[in-house]
């Protein structure tokens, strides 16, 4: 029998998740049936997305050994797969096209999950147009920075919000943005004022809280908004007390839609050919996270929490 490595919750998180919040336990994997397949991991997503696999033996009709594929199976370096029951799993597992020169981890970022969200969230909900201004926020993170970098394509000035002034220098340096924010360090709704004394046309939202409260207070009439994540209440103990946004969503007749990617999923092949492209051209560029070894993986999710990442976070097993 094949053994596992699992990474499992020790103890509820009491605020910002620790380390020792987790423990490594080993499991025996049961022998393959019909239906199922032997995944072995090479890559994991520290935020709440998928883990690149390379397939080692198959029963499953479709999937072969040799394969990569990219599914919902938790922190875990080998799983069983039983393909006729994904359980809570989003979507079925996707087998990774060859990208030829691309690296292979980019199906947990770009071509993954976030490149998808960003794409589809910017493009189906924001529907950008050529002289508008957006902003987005967790803009240095694997799906904002992905979408800022699409807005610029599309003709948009963008503002990008982040949580440190290397991250503000490297959104306005190296991928382009017209404007960045650090809003530890600013007045949010004064600093997107000020760089957009205009008003924003669209807003994409990592963040939720207090801070997507100062964007939408300086939205334009109609104005569109995508809700993605709301990580600034992800770690409170308490219910958080909703903000009021109905004011604003009322006075500027705001169209708010938070982005389902599995309504979407099936024209990702659309999306992934066109951001190979740009990245090929220059117009599109990534930058990953990478933290090494398996027994690091809480470690990479804890410094995702903390906002310590550029990009998308991964774990090279």
């Amino acid at each position: 029998m094949t053994e596992a490595r699992k990474i499992v919750i020790a103890k509820r998180f009491e605020g910002e998740p620790k380390v020792t919040d987790f423990r490594v336990e080993t499991e025996r994997l049961p022998a393959l049936q019909d239906g199922q397949m032997l995944c072995e991991t090479r890559y994991i997503s520290v935020d709440p997305y998928q883990r690149l696999s390379r397939i080692v033996e198959s029963r499953a009709p479709g999937y072969a050994a040799g394969q990569y594929v990219v599914g919902f199976w938790g922190w875990r370096d080998r799983t069983v797969v039983t393909l006729a029951d994904t359980g809570s799993d989003i979507l079925p597992p996707m087998l990774v096209p060859d990208y030829g020169d691309l690296p292979m981890s980019l199906s947990l970022g770009v071509f993954g999950m976030p490149g998808a969200t960003a794409y589809f969230g910017l493009l189906d909900i924001c529907d950008p147009k050529p002289g508008e201004t957006l902003v987005v926020s967790g803009a240095a993170g694997a799906v904002g920075s992905i979408v800022g970098q699409i807005a610029r394509i599309k003709g948009c000035k963008v503002i990008g919000i982040a949580g440190s002034d290397a991250k503000v220098n490297w959104l306005k340096e190296e991928l382009g943005f017209d404007e960045a924010i650090n809003y530890k360090t600013s007045d949010v709704e004064k600093a997107v004022a000020a760089a957009a004394p205009s008003g924003v046309d669209a807003y994409f939202d990592n963040v939720g809280g207090a801070l997507s409260q100062a964007v939408l207070s300086n939205m334009r009439p109609r104005g569109r908004v995508c809700l993605c994540g709301s990580i600034s209440t992800y770690n409170q103990e308490s219910v958080p007390t909703a903000s009021v946004a109905e004011t604003q969503v009322q006075d500027r007749q705001l169209r708010m839609e938070w982005i389902k990617m599995s309504s979407r999923w099936g024209r990702r092949d659309v999306a992934f050919a066109e951001m190979a492209q740009w990245i090929r051209e220059g117009k599109l560029k990534y930058r990953e996270t990478v933290t090494d070894g398996f027994e690091k993986t809480p470690q990479a999710f804890v410094g995702l929490m903390k906002g310590e990442n550029f990009g998308k976070a991964v774990v090279k097993v």
